[in-house]
């Protein structure tokens, strides 16, 4: 019972920020993304009756501790929905995707194993329940089911089966490129969970937070279909602008930006003021992604890179959903 899978990343234009149940991963906004070619995670799951626990590497190193044990849980998952609560599984995953450091590998990451692990089980299930049980994994991984633009829907009820991804148009509707720039590869000191946990609990900034998103999301979504690139740019920083201010309102405050991180703010800005349509966002870590069009891109990695502080420029066009190898 073996399988392999691969996955893209998927950046988030409408942020994905606070749960309203933790075990569930059920958010208390909808959210919208855009998955990328240039950021996979490639898993080989191998469920084995012989095996007395699950084992798990990554990029050839045996993993233990949280990650492991966030792993196995789901797989537990993953063992229940089948049938098969005591049948582990050998877990190998390379990930071409900077870990924990704003780049959405848990993206990737939790999509792949997903799909390898149920498809090794044979399970016959669609994209919808596949999107379902993956968020259990990782929130954000539910939208890298699809590839590019893809919403997840919030949902409402409590047991979870109204929260799940969706694509907004054809992966091939729109070429809209991303420029991922690295400032730092090392793992951040607040991860995603603990910053978005610290944030809804005790951040005076939030409900405004939340007020906002039905009003970006719905525009964005109309900028998408009708390929409004700077309708969709304004709105993504603006959103992820709002994302980050309500880490500063948090108890105690935080944020996830290096000088480097506003450097390059400063200087998509300053891109736009030449006249280039050039948009920024910013997940839960240092690093930058610049939207842009496709005309514009020789020009934007030329200037991207003599950045103080870049260490390196990786471009993406949209990236294809789920598959299996």
């Amino acid at each position: 019972m073996k399988a392999t899978a691969k996955a893209h990343t998927n950046i988030a234009l409408i942020k994905y920020w606070g749960k309203r149940n933790e075990k569930l991963i059920l958010p208390t906004n909808s959210s919208l993304s855009l998955t990328l070619d240039g950021f996979y995670t490639e898993t080989t799951v191998n469920f084995n009756e012989e095996l007395t626990e699950d084992t798990f590497s990554l990029n050839g190193t045996t993993i233990t501790g949280n990650q492991y044990d966030r792993v196995s849980k789901f797989l537990q998952l993953i063992r229940d929905h089948a049938g098969i609560p005591n049948v582990y599984a050998d877990v190998h995953s390379i990930n071409h995707v900077p870990t924990a450091a704003g780049f959405a590998s848990s993206a990737s990451g939790f999509a792949a194993l997903a799909g390898a692990a149920t498809k090794a089980l044979n399970l016959d299930i669609s994209d919808e329940e596949l999107s379902k049980i993956t968020r259990q994994g990782s929130g954000s991984a539910c939208r890298s089911i699809y590839g590019g633009f893809a919403e997840w829907q919030m949902g409402e009820k409590e047991d979870g089966s109204d929260s799940f991804a969706v694509p907004i148009v054809p992966p091939d509707h729109w070429d809209v490129r991303m420029a991922a720039v690295v400032l730092s590869d090392t793992m951040k000191d607040i991860s995603s969970r603990v910053g978005m946990k610290r944030t809804v609990d005790t951040s005076v900034f939030y409900e405004g937070w939340l007020s906002a998103v039905p009003h970006d999301l719905a525009e964005i979504k109309q900028g998408i279909i009708v390929k409004d690139f700077e309708k969709v740019g304004a709105i993504a920083e603006s959103n992820c602008l709002k994302m980050h201010a309500t880490t500063l309102g948090a108890d105690p405050p935080f944020t996830y930006w290096l000088d480097k991180t506003m450097r390059v703010m400063q200087k998509v800005r300053e891109i736009r003021a030449m006249g280039i349509p050039a948009y920024f966002t910013i997940d839960a870590g240092p690093n930058v992604k610049v939207l842009y069009l496709p005309e514009y891109e020789s020009k934007i990695e030329q200037i991207l890179r003599e950045i103080p502080g870049v260490s390196n420029v990786t471009l993406s066009k949209p990236g294809q959903g789920i598959s299996y190898l």
